[in-house]
Formats: structure tokens, C-alpha cells, sequence
């Protein structure tokens, strides 16, 4: 009895297990697409495309006022250019086609005023490295009060442009009580010089006061650079008995190249439209007038709208195009970076 028991428990265990594989192989059997089931989107859920648009939904708002502030003025000022208006003479407003961009291109004074911001901007942007390059080099070195000092010397781009200005106008420029004239006087006595800084020197004055206000920023991007250097290639120079200058030469400097680049096209992109020191300083008088000044003199002065979006237009073209290169050169940090 107790082996017929036994047997028959055998046999429906034996049966079970069988009915139990064959239904198992039955529903996914090796190799079908039926195999895959369970790593598909499971029955119901939306499909890929309305997933993505979901978990994007919450930037929609972002965007939607991101195009509002930067896109539609960008659409009426396009739009503006190629009409010739002035708003004395509304009435006179007809359709001028690329003509404003053509007398852009020839009037001497917009011609002129390229010149400046050429020479404006190359001169802000080459001492502004060097001396950045200088300051990072020193703050790359460890002494006591760092911290301090680094506060003190990012202090400058902290503030608003145009108080940047008024400092250096009335603070340091003034040739009454200002600070330039007091030190030659504390020096020299009675007898000393009392140079009128801006009127002797105005785009000098200028690019002074922008040096002073962007050196700080590209100390931050070469100070950046300089930390991640390889030490493991300065300390193995430095054993081998190079010298302070064949490592800056060898090592440092082509280490920071890319991060020299980043600068000069960034410090290119915002001193190209800088409006503010020119303004201030000088109000665009004694061979100052940048583009963005003569852009500001067209517009608001002259009241020819379409003249000044033309010129506008093109700042806008030139700015995009050097924006263009820094962003490449962002991704290609990014990328070595990356990579070590």
C-alpha cells in the first residue's frame, strides 16, 4: 500500500513537472520574438515619442519665454532693417530691400567706428590675458591670505559696468580730486603734472577701465586651466632639473592653450557689444564711438530705425559667428577632459 502510494505520488509529481515545462516552453519557446516580450514596453503605455514630449513638458514654459525675449525682437529688428524708416517722417516709410545693409557697409563714420572696436576690443582682450595669465600664475602658487586676495582681485567683474565706469570717470580719471592726479601730486608736490585723463587719452582711458573690469575674468579661466594640469609631468620635469621657465614653456603653456583661446573669444564676444564704458566715459566723442555706440547714436539720435537694425543685424551675425568658435572650443575642453 504504501508503495502504490508512493509510486502514484511519483508519477503525478512526474506529470506535474512535465505539464508544467511543456506549457513553459509552449509560451516563450527558445528563439521566438515571444522571448523578448518581457523587455518590451508592456501592453498600453504610450509610445516612445509621447514619453519624450511628457518628460520634456516641464521645460516647454522655459522655452516658450526664452523665445518671446530673444526670438520675436530678433524677427522685428530683421524685419525693421529692410525698411527705410525714420520715425520723424512716419509717413514716408516704404520698402528699401538690402539697401540699409549697403549703406551700412559703405558709410565712413560706421566704417570708422568698426576701426574702434577693433582696436578696442584686440587691445581689452590681449592685456586683459597677459595680466590674467600673470595673476593665475600667482594664485596657482599656495601663501598665506590666497583666499583673500582672490576675492579682492575677482571684486572688479563683479560689478555693474556702467558704476565700473563712473569709478574710474570720477574716482581715478577726474582731473580735480581724482585719484590719478592726487598720487603724481603726493609724489611730485606743487609742481606736479595734472594731466585731463579722458580728453589726452580717451580710447586709452577706455580700454583702461575695461582691462581693470575683464583681467579678472580671464585670471578665473587660466586659474582653472592651471589646476588641472598633469602635476605628474611638472614634478617629473622639475626632476630631471628643468628650469621655472622650461616648465611654463614646455608644459604649462601648451596645456593652457585651449583655455587661452576660450578667453579671447569670450572677453571678443562681450567687449564687441561693450556699450556701457564707452558711454560713460566719453559718450562716444573723441574717435571712441564703438559699433554698439554708433548703433545707440542711429537709433535713438537720428531716429533711423531701419539704419540702425541693419547695423545691428550684422553685429548680431559677427557676434554668432564668434560664439560659434567658442563653443567649439568649450567642447573640445570638454572632451579632453573627457579623455583624461
Amino acid at each position: 500500500m504504501t508503495d502504490t502510494e508512493t509510486d502514484s505520488g511519483t508519477e503525478t509529481d512526474s506529470g506535474t513537472g512535465t505539464g508544467t515545462g511543456t506549457a513553459t516552453s509552449a509560451t516563450t519557446p527558445p528563439g521566438s520574438p515571444g522571448g523578448s516580450t518581457a523587455q518590451s514596453a508592456p501592453a498600453g503605455a504610450p509610445p516612445a515619442k509621447l514619453r519624450a514630449w511628457v518628460t520634456r513638458a516641464p521645460l516647454l514654459p522655459a522655452l516658450v519665454f526664452l523665445i518671446i525675449v530673444t526670438q520675436l525682437p530678433m524677427v522685428a529688428t530683421l524685419v525693421i532693417s529692410v525698411f527705410d524708416w525714420n520715425a520723424l517722417y512716419p509717413e514716408a516709410r516704404s520698402f528699401a530691400g538690402l539697401a540699409n545693409y549697403g549703406e551700412v557697409l559703405s558709410d565712413p563714420e560706421l566704417r570708422k567706428s568698426v576701426i574702434t572696436t577693433i582696436l578696442l576690443t584686440v587691445t581689452v582682450v590681449l592685456v586683459s590675458l597677459v595680466l590674467g595669465m600673470l595673476l593665475a600664475l600667482l594664485l596657482d602658487r599656495r601663501f598665506r591670505g590666497r583666499g583673500a586676495v582672490r576675492t579682492m582681485l575677482i571684486a572688479p567683474f563683479l560689478l555693474v559696468p556702467v558704476a565700473a565706469a563712473l569709478l574710474w570717470k570720477h574716482v581715478l580719471y577726474n582731473p580735480e580730486y581724482g585719484l590719478f592726479n592726487g598720487v603724481l601730486h603726493w609724489i611730485f608736490g606743487d609742481g606736479a603734472p595734472q594731466p585731463e585723463w579722458v580728453p589726452e587719452m580717451p580710447l586709452g582711458a577706455v580700454e583702461a577701465s575695461l582691462v581693470w573690469q575683464w583681467t579678472p575674468f580671464m585670471m578665473l579661466i587660466l586659474l582653472a586651466g592651471l589646476q588641472s594640469r598633469p602635476q605628474d609631468a611638472v614634478e617629473a620635469a622639475w626632476l630631471d632639473g628643468a628650469s621655472a621657465w622650461q616648465v611654463f614653456r614646455y608644459i604649462t603653456l601648451p596645456h593652457l592653450r585651449r583655455y587661452l583661446e576660450l578667453g579671447a573669444l569670450l572677453g571678443t564676444v562681450y567687449i564687441v557689444q561693450n556699450f556701457d564704458a564707452v558711454f560713460t566715459i566719453t559718450s562716444g566723442g573723441l574717435g571712441t564711438a564703438n559699433l554698439p555706440y554708433t548703433i545707440y547714436e542711429t537709433f535713438y539720435q537720428g531716429h533711423e530705425y531701419g539704419l540702425a537694425s541693419a547695423a545691428g543685424v550684422l553685429v548680431v551675425i559677427g557676434s554668432i559667428v564668434i560664439a560659434t568658435f567658442a563653443l567649439r572650443v568649450v567642447s573640445s575642453l570638454f572632451r579632453e577632459e573627457a579623455r583624461s
